[in-house]
């Protein structure tokens, strides 16, 4: 442990660094380019205010932070279905993660977010008159917008008793008929786990960049997204509470909807807490990083949990609050479990 902790600080120091380094070119990236990608992943956390980086170590850690994965003892299987803005946006997530030899584990993640039923209004308005056609109804078609990535994790454990991980992403992105685009991009993380069960985790989202390209000529870059991360479970009342706070550094000059920030960087904080009664009904609460209140609630049945998450607007002009309903099943058999 003495050898490993400042390992642990010594890699947060490179990212950082590397990051400052970015700072200048940030300019030339898509803002909000990558949003589609920041919707979270599994009711637990999300009704959690969304603070995973250091305390997931399930299946859903592909998209939280990949080192987590590294901890599964089993395969395990998860979907999630969001709904969001009054059952506008629809979201789906679903994951699959197992362990492998001794010391490694693989995940593949697909994330959808998608947009039904889009009014086409182009052929409808006559931009010479700068009115709509006299029979513009009969001109209005509609069309879906959807965007998907496809994530595949990789785990493992160093020699300094540190979780390290790394996603490779490819993103579809489709505006009907009109747009397409793809890309490739990569997230890295590390986790670590003290005696006393204090954890702490980091990843970088998109750390080289994630380069978006259209059949339009028109090419967008995502920032990376720095992702750091501290969690505390200790036992209380025949059970356990847990405890997350994380912070999401961004270089894109997001300056009126952050935290604060400082030059084009960019912070945002949640947290959360969770008591779980016996590992069977856990109850959840906790802050995300736009400020919303979240609740959540999980029932454990043998090897079925159920999470349930919610975000609540705190303004009545707002749209509806967001609903998060997951599933995570663990598949216990001898000839996959863990080395």
């Amino acid at each position: 442990m003495k050898n490993a902790v400042p390992k642990f600080f010594s890699l947060l120091t490179v990212i950082l660094i590397s990051f400052s380094q970015l700072t200048n070119a940030q300019a030339v990236l898509g803002k909000y380019a990558g949003e589609f990608l920041t919707l979270g992943a599994g009711g637990r956390y999300l009704g959690m205010g969304g603070a995973a980086v250091a305390l997931s170590q399930d299946v859903t850690a592909g998209y939280w932070n990949p080192s987590g994965l590294f901890y599964i003892d089993y395969p395990q299987v998860a979907f999630m279905h969001v709904e969001s803005f009054g059952s506008v946006v629809n979201y789906d997530y679903a994951s699959v993660a197992f362990p492998f030899m001794s010391n490694k584990s693989l995940g593949i993640s697909v994330i959808r977010v998608a947009v039904s039923s889009i009014p086409d209004t182009r052929a409808a308005w006559d931009s010479e008159a700068e009115a709509l056609r006299t029979n513009a109804d009969e001109l209005i078609t509609y069309f879906d917008a959807a965007d998907y990535a496809f994530i595949f994790s990789y785990a493992a454990k160093s020699s300094y008793q540190m979780a390290y991980g790394i996603s490779a992403k490819i993103l579809h992105r489709n505006i009907g008929s009109i747009a397409t685009a793809w890309g490739v991009g990569f997230d890295i993380g590390c986790q670590y786990t003290f005696s006393n069960g204090v954890q702490l985790g980091a990843s970088v989202q998109d750390v080289t960049t994630t380069f978006l390209a259209w059949d339009t000529g028109e090419n967008e870059l995502i920032a990376p997204t720095l992702k750091l991360g501290s969690a505390y479970a200790f036992g209380f009342l025949f059970g356990k509470i847990s405890l997350a706070m994380d912070s999401d550094v961004r270089f894109e000059g997001r300056k009126k909807s952050a935290t604060f920030s400082l030059g084009q960087a960019s912070f945002d904080f949640h947290a959360g807490v969770e008591y779980a009664y016996r590992d069977v009904v856990a109850l959840r609460g906790g802050v995300d990083d736009i400020g919303r209140p979240t609740l959540g609630a999980g029932l454990k049945i043998s090897k079925l949990n159920i999470d349930y998450g919610l975000a609540l607007y705190n303004q009545t002009d707002e749209p509806g609050n967001t609903h998060r309903i997951s599933l995570q099943i663990e598949l216990h058999q001898e000839n996959f479990k863990r080395n």
